[in-house]
Order: C-alpha cells, then sequence, then structure tokens
C-alpha cells in the first residue's frame, strides 16, 4: 500500500512569490483602471481609485493617440526596432559563432571576444557627446544612425549569448557536414543557425525591448530631424498633459501593448534561449 507524501509549503519563498506577485499585478491594475476612468471619477480617496470605471470608454485611448501622433511614432518605433532585431540576430549570431567556435584554441579570437564583451561595462553617457557628433558628420542623424548604434550597442551582450549558446551544440554536427560536402557557409546557415533558433527569440526579445523603451538615443540622434518614436512622444506628452492621469495611463498601456504582445508570443522560445544559452 503506498502513502501519500505530503509535500512541505516553504512559506518564505511563497510569501516572497505573492509578495512579488502583488508588486507586478497591483500597478497594472492601478494603470489600467485610471487609463479607462473619467476625469471626474478621479477621486482622492483610496476607494475611489482602487474603483472600477463606471462605464468603460475608449476615449481616453482615442485622444491620447490624437495628442502623441501615435500612429506615426508607432510606425518609427517598429521600423527601428524590427531592423535593429534582424540585423543583430543575423550579425551577432555570425560573430558569436565564429568566436565561439575559434576563442578555445586561439588567442585572437579570444581577445576579440573579450574586447567585445568589455563593452558592456562602458556607460552611454560617456560614449553620448562623441556619438552626436560623429553621427551628425557622417550624415547619421537620423533612424539609420539609431540603428547603427542600437546594433552596436548590444553586440556585446548579443555576443556573449550566442557564444555560450554554441557549447550545446555539437562539433559531430558540423563535422558530419563537412564529410558530406557542405562549406562552413552552408553549415553555419542550414545547420547551426535553424538550432539556435531559442537562441534567436531570446536575442530577438531582450534587443527589442530595449529598444523600443529607450529614449536617450533617439533623442540625442534623431533631435532635430522630425521624427519620434513611442518613448521620445511620451516624455513630450507627460510634459505637456502630466496632471491628466486618466490621458497619460491610457497612453502608456497603447505604448506597451505592441512589445507585450510580442514577448508573450515568444516566452517560450526565450525561456528556452536563457536555460540553455548559459555560459559554461
Amino acid at each position: 500500500m503506498k502513502t501519500k507524501v505530503n509535500p512541505k509549503v516553504n512559506w518564505p519563498v511563497t510569501i516572497l512569490l505573492i509578495l512579488g506577485l502583488i508588486t507586478v499585478i497591483f500597478p497594472l491594475y492601478m494603470t489600467i483602471v485610471i487609463a479607462f476612468k473619467q476625469p471626474s471619477e478621479m477621486t482622492n480617496s483610496i476607494s475611489g481609485i482602487l474603483s472600477l470605471p463606471k462605464s468603460w470608454s475608449l476615449s481616453n485611448f482615442a485622444e491620447a493617440m490624437r495628442v502623441t501622433d501615435f500612429w506615426h511614432s508607432l510606425f518609427n518605433s517598429i521600423l527601428i526596432t524590427v531592423l535593429t532585431v534582424v540585423i543583430s540576430i543575423v550579425v551577432h549570431s555570425l560573430i558569436g559563432y565564429a568566436i565561439g567556435r575559434n576563442k578555445g584554441h586561439s588567442k585572437f579570437y579570444n581577445f576579440v571576444y573579450l574586447y567585445i564583451v568589455s563593452g558592456m561595462f562602458v556607460p552611454f553617457a560617456i560614449l553620448m557627446m562623441p556619438l552626436v557628433k560623429q553621427t551628425a558628420h557622417l550624415g547619421l542623424a537620423n533612424w539609420v544612425g539609431v540603428i547603427i548604434l542600437y546594433v552596436v550597442f548590444y553586440m556585446p551582450m548579443n555576443v556573449l549569448l550566442y557564444s555560450g549558446y554554441l557549447v550545446n551544440i555539437p562539433m559531430a554536427l558540423e563535422e558530419a557536414a563537412y564529410v558530406d560536402g557542405a562549406t562552413t557557409w552552408q553549415t553555419y546557415w542550414k545547420i547551426i543557425f535553424p538550432i539556435m533558433k531559442p537562441m534567436h527569440a531570446t536575442v530577438a526579445v531582450l534587443t527589442a525591448l530595449g529598444t523600443w523603451n529607450d529614449v536617450m538615443t533617439p533623442l540625442v540622434i534623431m533631435s532635430g530631424s522630425g521624427m519620434t518614436t513611442l518613448p521620445l512622444a511620451q516624455m513630450t506628452f507627460q510634459t505637456q498633459f502630466g496632471t491628466n492621469f486618466n490621458l497619460a495611463f491610457a497612453s502608456y498601456l497603447l505604448a506597451l501593448l505592441p512589445i507585450l504582445i510580442f514577448y508573450l508570443i515568444c516566452q517560450k522560445q526565450i525561456l528556452n534561449g536563457v536555460v540553455n544559452g548559459a555560459v559554461k
């Protein structure tokens, strides 16, 4: 006769998880509720703030879209984010593959690896003014220059992830391809690149999140070009309508939705990539 084993509940960990869940859900709840409320429904009492809207109206969202020129800013953000992610995956995976397969027996590749990864520790504030002058001198004070800078900025982290993920891919696959007459280029694109799909998803989301939410780079590079991204529009909106919380929270939700949908679609691949791509 089998005896049932009642697992003990780890209360400290459970309490910490509950507190962590509350810190995520409560601000999101407040954002959604306030975004749908009308200014007349806002009160100073806690019960009034936490209460649901009397009527679920999209008027705040429509006004926020008009004030922030939402569709124009959204198009610019999507353009910059998508191109940055695609270029980063292609370029950084190639660099990570070259370094990951050679740094163990080559001092040159080991130096290149350390040199690239060291870029993670350089603050953007130190590079900001030189980059502004250089991009302006080269005629890249526009969205093209912003994309190039993003690809460079995220190279250290992405190369670190890709080179670490390659440890999980056996060399036997490549050796078998070479025996069958495949070149290094064919082996990479037809065998290695598809196998790294979980890491591609991880790199895509991490790069997309950083690019989508960044304000400083578009601000210092594209100022005066007439182009705005959603974070830039949010910053301008906040200075003009900072006291209209209903409109502000509706605008924040509009900026959050696209990247949230992208994350939900790719979350399974992200978890696989982070777990398997740990540097060993």
